[in-house]
């Protein structure tokens, strides 16, 4: 075997292992939703960078282990291709796969830089991938529209540490967590004071483990309101089928109807696109549905035109049966609502895979709230699937008032009912966090539930059940750091940390250009 060969079989070993590191990382979110195995697999990631020769090995080590991760953790997005396995099924692999290997990218600059900045120092090496990848995290989260799903901080949520979102937010918990990982990758290597490091780590997750379980012994507070969530477990493969449509309809309609589980409930809210005509084309229907409530408003989510344009939208059904006040969802799924590339992409015929109609769904103007006031349920501010795995969409809109709750209509029938309708609730449950705010998710097939200003499950429907929950809606804390800040304070001490470590580069007149 030539020195060349044995360079690419070395090469391709590590990045095997790399790989096999993400997909143990993967192991901290739903439905394993083991941080430890998320920290164990940082770590064997942080040792392999700082053996690699030269920041371009770092880079290949960092896209393996992205790969790696992002292909466990999203697995589930072959589920939507096979609702329509004729049509979509043979996208289900190659959507995976690019997935995976397009976000993974993020991470090999991150790797790769890390390597650049500091250059052959263990600890330096190790220390600036801290900052290297949670700035590739924040950027993931907003090129190309964004794709926040699976930040490394959200492995917490089951964790008394969630709590800490509401200080430091999504990408602070990210970079707490390989800051703790990179001190237990410190900790193993063969360097003097090495236990130090691993010791560090450990102190600074129990205490901040120990004072979160602290500030989750407050009392869930509630208001006075009582809410009742439906969840009519219309099954993607049959919703739309002309036999099944009147099925679902009625059941609905009953869940909205039965008899109070205590409280009479003062508002009754619908999953996402649960009406099955477009908004505001059937009165009776829409009076059909202000029955069933018994005098509540109903939230509902449905289809609607405007002009030429289809929305996807949240509306709210007064006593009376009309339709009052309406949210369009801003921020679609690419491929999914849409299919990117406007004009030019129509005359090929390309669509989502949630409509045919128009080419896809346009997106409304932005965020808003919906003014329930005169119902005794404040304010809230709607989030209609997608749009809650984005830290950005729970802000209070600009030059808004506060938000008093939280409402997510979400239709997770197309991510399956393994991990991805859990990860998607352990996201909401994270803005709940980060907010200060209760936020309430119906959802079509699961899991649908009020979730309390710490992140805690008040009352829940489980995956795969038709019902109706009746729950008293919890009171909102104060802003918290976060809500008022956002990630600016996160990401200055980041910037400031990259020019340190490019200083430190020139200072030391490091040349890594091999």
């Amino acid at each position: 075997m030539t020195a060349l060969s044995r360079l690419r079989a070395v090469s391709t070993s590590v990045r095997a292992r790399a790989a096999l590191a993400g997909a143990v990382a993967a192991g901290g979110h739903a439905p394993l939703g083991l941080p430890v195995l998320t920290l164990a697999g940082l770590a064997v990631a942080v040792l392999l960078l700082v053996r690699a020769p030269r920041p371009r090995t770092a880079a290949g080590i960092g896209w393996a282990f992205g790969t790696g991760y992002f292909a466990v953790t999203l697995h589930w997005i072959v589920e939507p291709f096979l609702v329509d396995v004729a049509r979509h099924g043979w996208m289900a692999p190659f959507a995976l796969g690019l997935l995976a290997g397009g976000l993974a990218l993020f991470w090999a600059v991150a790797f790769g830089a890390a390597a650049w900045l500091a250059g052959p120092k263990p600890a330096a090496r190790a220390g600036a991938l801290v900052v290297t990848l949670t700035l590739a995290e924040m950027l993931r989260s907003v090129a190309f529209t964004g794709f926040p799903w699976g930040l490394i901080g959200s492995v917490w949520v089951d964790t008394p540490l969630r709590v800490w979102g509401a200080w430091i937010g999504p990408h602070g918990m990210g970079a707490l967590t390989l800051a703790i990982a990179v001190g237990l990758a410190l900790g193993l290597r063969p360097a003097p004071r090495r236990v130090l490091w691993a010791l560090a780590s450990g102190a600074l997750l129990a205490g901040m483990l120990a004072a979160g379980a602290i500030a989750l012994r407050a009392p869930a507070d509630s208001t006075s309101a009582t809410l009742r969530v439906i969840q009519p477990n219309a099954a993607q493969r049959l919703k739309w089928r002309r036999d099944m449509i009147p099925v679902f309809w009625q059941r609905a309609l009953d869940l909205s109807a039965q008899p109070p589980q205590g409280a009479t409930p003062d508002l009754v809210i619908w999953p996402e696109v649960s009406l099955f005509y477009p908004l505001g084309t059937a009165p009776a229907n829409d009076a059909a549905v202000a029955a069933a409530a018994g005098g509540a408003p109903t939230i509902v989510g449905a289809q609607r035109y405007v002009g030429g344009s289809l929305r996807n939208a949240l509306a709210v059904i007064g006593p009376d049966g009309a339709v009052g006040q309406v949210h369009d969802k801003h921020h679609l799924v690419p491929f999914g609502e849409y299919f990117p590339g406007g004009a030019l992409v129509q005359r090929l015929g390309l669509t989502g895979l949630a409509t045919s109609a128009l080419a896809g769904f346009t997106p409304g103007p932005g965020p808003g709230l919906i003014d329930l006031t005169d119902r005794g349920l404040g304010r809230a501010l709607p989030l209609i699937c997608y749009e809650a795995i984005f830290p950005r969409h729970a802000r209070t809109p600009r030059g808004g008032p506060r938000p008093d709750w939280i409402v997510q209509i979400t239709n997770d029938a197309w991510f399956g009912r393994f991990a991805g309708p859990q990860q998607h609730l352990a996201q909401a449950r994270m803005r709940a966090v980060e907010q200060g705010l209760p936020l309430v998710r119906a959802a079509n097939t699961g899991i649908s539930a009020v979730i309390d200003p710490l992140g805690r499950i008040t009352a829940a429907l489980p995956l795969g059940v038709a019902g109706a929950l009746d729950a008293p809606l919890p009171a909102p804390r104060r802003p918290t750091l976060f809500a008022r800040l956002g990630n600016g304070p996160v990401l200055v001490g980041l910037v400031l940390a990259l020019g340190g470590l490019g200083l430190r580069r020139r200072r030391l007149g490091l040349d890594l250009s091999a």
